[in-house]
């Protein structure tokens, strides 16, 4: 039935021609029998639901019935104009409401259109097409209308029955042409496990150093090559399982991929420290693989050192070896599947956990950023300040740029002046809200007024925390670009979205479900969860109608103060919306009954308002303030005023870290050398010490070269004046610092402090005073008041 009604659609100006002019049927005749062919075609489009045969038959049937009415030809020539008025009409219409016709024909033909990285090229090229099919019903409708008034049936079944669709074949034949040719040219989105030798073109740039514009490049040839080289080491090694630390992106990607190659079950994590690697590696056949300079004591046990060993298959093999990149025993196939990857993390209660994931879901999660924002990384190349050990640093940082076929960073970036050697390309930034926050306050204390970081048109992502909607903003006048928030975790990955400007609620990605469970927490399901029943965070919401949701801090953020029971986040959001505080840590600490504190960061406005008042004036200012929304049992009870709270590489704030600003003596959790004091008065004390590796202060501060922060050079000389000088901790005011050298870890110290017409003066220099390190002064409080 449907191949007969298109032959009839294809003749109908023929049949005409022959039936009324060449056999001479009564019209009227003809007319019933039009009809009759309309009303078969009706009934068959009605069975399967086909409204454009309905709507054609329906037309058909319209003209057949008015021909026999009229008993005039006119209305049955008429028919090819109004045909093509309808699919003018109809195609035009796409235009205004999207998609275009013609992408709903190519989805149609092609489910992998949909949800593809090249989704948004193909609809604009098929809204080219779309635009061109109508042009070519107005000129083809216009040409059968003249036809129509000519008066010549002979001319009108030439054109109609013939000249018509030798155009229409043209145009189909013209446009499959061009869109072979476009085809080439469309971006390919080449997942991890589908990757083969010829994928991509030998020349083709995946990694760069430095800038882009350096032409310092790594190839898909060199990836082929050193993924090689690689695998042969892991092969022939034999060990079923492998610690992977590798800071080099490039390295890490190579490394990453050979051991999925090889069916390796991949242990991944951020810490190298000696006892954390031999607690991972379980005394079991567990190789070591990375780019750090270790002894085999230091890594408990074998370690094999990826710089050394490409170098050495480099000299053996050279890179044009047919061996090394061409064959397909290059590209074994990786079963997406069957691979593990086993990630380790803080969790959310501080102590690491495992995490078993699946290359199958990261790859999903891959798939829909890019169908989502593929353009956006398609125009940029990729630099990120992450670490690729976590999740987020994975899939953004790694796997998305490869996939997307869109060059990364060979090095992640440190510190945020090394954007200024990023003027060039367009970056796609992937970052958190730690680094951000150092960002904006850089260059709000730039004392050239340069406010704005000179980049061409960047992206930003951050997450691994929350970014404070403050932050956000500044980071729009930094970078020029407000920044796009991705929740998620590494057990669920990324589910849901947000720009703060347009308000704190979160929107699901599309793949994503969630809900609230008996106790409020957010539950979620989607393809990279692979229990049926999702996944259940820590994380208290509120879900409103339209889907998008909104967090209200965790569930084991809420404690009991004398019965009552607080949130802490919540306390927290309070403090951030009193316009005086840039951030904020509140905790609960016990002794002879539970009580909370906090910490926090004054901002600009903060610090004015506060600069002459004593420290128990701003306690109660802020206890006032609260005492609007909370109870006054649960209101803090000691305070602390710093210049920024503790972070880790996450932007996650540590915990144990802010205990310990409310601990009797601080300095006993910073793990310090005994301190040998040489000279001690009232007025004067000179003391020698060091910073071992192990200290706190080096945790996550400039991870590629240890130096010992400014801040902690500062709250040492804080510290020990509370101590031997007898003053009460509680910094008024900072003046004349200067940070002259780099301190490094175990470097001897020698501190000395004075204290004169209220203030203390400090000088952190080496033992002998060849090398100064820093100085400066400062005036202090009155201590904590009581219960401050």
């Amino acid at each position: 039935m449907k191949i007969l009604v298109y032959i009839l659609a294809a003749v109908y100006p023929v049949l005409v021609f022959c039936f009324l002019v060449v056999l001479k049927i009564p019209l009227r005749f003809f007319s019933v029998f039009i009809v009759l062919i309309a009303c078969v075609v009706f009934i068959g489009a009605t069975s399967k639901k086909n409204l454009f045969r309905i709507f054609s038959a329906g037309l058909l049937g319209a003209v057949g019935l008015a021909c026999f009415l009229s008993n005039s030809s006119f209305f049955l020539k008429l028919y090819p104009v109004l045909m093509n008025t309808v699919m003018l009409g109809a195609f035009a219409l796409t235009l205004v409401a999207p998609p275009p016709m013609i992408f709903r024909f190519a989805v149609l033909a092609d489910k992998s259109i949909k949800g593809s990285l090249a989704e948004s090229r193909v609809k604009n090229y098929c809204r080219k097409v779309t635009l061109v099919w109508c042009a070519f019903f107005i000129l083809n409708g216009g040409i059968a209308a003249w036809t129509v008034f000519s008066g010549s049936d002979v001319l009108w079944s030439i054109y109609n029955g013939g000249v018509s669709y030798i155009l229409i074949g043209i145009l189909f034949a013209g446009e499959f042409i061009v869109r072979k040719m476009t085809d080439k040219k469309m971006p390919k989105a080449i997942a991890l496990s589908k990757f083969k030798a010829g994928s991509r073109p030998m020349d083709h740039i995946l990694c760069y150093e430095r800038s882009f514009g350096d032409g310092l490049y790594k190839t898909w040839a060199d990836f082929l090559a050193d993924t090689a080289r690689l695998r042969l080491v892991i092969q022939n090694d034999g060990s079923p399982k492998w610690v992977l630390h590798v800071e080099d992106c490039w390295y890490f990607l190579c490394a990453f991929t050979a051991l999925l190659q090889c069916g390796r079950e991949i242990l991944l994590t951020a810490n190298i420290s000696p006892a954390y690697i031999a607690e991972i590696r379980g005394g079991g056949e567990t190789a070591f693989l990375t780019d750090q300079k270790m002894s085999e004591a230091e890594s408990a046990g074998k370690i094999l050192y990826i710089p050394d060993l490409c170098l050495e298959f480099a000299k053996q093999t050279p890179t044009h070896s047919k061996d090394a990149m061409h064959p397909s025993s290059a590209t074994p196939p990786i079963n997406a599947d069957e691979t593990a990857i086993m990630m380790y993390t803080s969790g959310t209660t501080g102590k690491p956990k495992v995490v078993r994931q699946r290359l199958t879901e990261f790859e999903t999660d891959n798939s829909f950023i890019l169908s989502k924002w593929g353009e956006e990384w398609l125009s940029r190349k990729v630099c990120a300040t992450v670490s690729q050990h976590h999740i987020y640093g994975l899939l953004f940082g790694i796997l998305l740029p490869f996939t997307a076929g869109v060059p990364f960073r060979r090095r992640r970036i440190e510190a945020p002046e090394e954007f200024e050697a990023l003027k060039g390309e367009p970056l796609m930034i992937i970052t958190v809200p730690a680094f951000l926050k150092r960002a904006v306050e850089l260059k709000a204390a730039d004392q050239k007024g340069e406010a704005r970081y000179d980049l061409n048109n960047p992206w930003v992502y951050t997450s691994g925390g929350v970014l404070a909607p403050d932050t956000a903003e500044k980071t729009n006048r930094a970078f020029g670009f407000w920044p796009v928030e991705v929740y998620g975790s590494t057990e669920t990955s990324g589910i849901a979205w947000r720009q703060s400007r347009d308000g704190l609620e979160w929107t699901p990605f599309d793949n994503a479900e969630v809900k609230l469970n008996d106790e409020g927490c957010l539950v979620i399901r989607s393809p990279y969860i692979k229990d049926p029943a999702g996944f259940t965070t820590g994380d208290l919401a509120e879900i409103f109608p339209d889907g998008r949701f909104l967090l209200k801090g965790r569930a084991d953020s809420i404690v009991k103060i004398e019965e009552k029971r607080v949130s802490l986040p919540e306390v927290e959001a309070r403090l951030l919306q009193s316009g005086l505080v840039a951030d904020v840590c509140v905790i609960a600490l016990s002794d002879r009954r539970q009580y909370l504190a906090a910490a926090l960061v004054l901002n600009n406005a903060g610090t004015e308002q506060f600069r002459d008042c004593e420290k128990i004036e701003t306690n109660t200012w802020f206890r006032e303030y609260l005492s609007r929304f909370f109870e006054p049992v649960v209101l803090p009870k000691k305070w602390r005023y710093v210049q920024s709270l503790p972070l880790d590489a996450q932007g996650k704030k540590k915990k144990t870290e802010v205990e310990a600003l409310f601990a009797p003596d601080v300095l006993a959790s910073r793990l310090l050398s005994p301190e040998r004091v040489l000279e001690q008065s009232e007025t004067k004390v000179t003391l020698e010490f060091s910073v071992p590796p192990e200290s706190a202060y080096f945790d996550d501060h400039f991870p590629m070269l240890k130096v010992l922060p400014a801040v902690a050079q500062f709250e040492l000389a804080v510290r020990f004046a509370c101590r031997y000088l007898g003053i009460a901790p509680g910094v008024e005011r900072a003046k004349r610092l200067k940070f002259s050298a780099l301190v490094r870890p175990g470097t001897p110290l020698r501190l000395e402090l004075v204290k004169a017409a209220g203030l203390i003066s400090f000088t952190l220099s080496s033992p002998g005073g060849k090398t100064v390190y820093s100085t400066g002064s400062f005036s202090v409080g009155d201590g904590e008041q009581g219960q401050a």
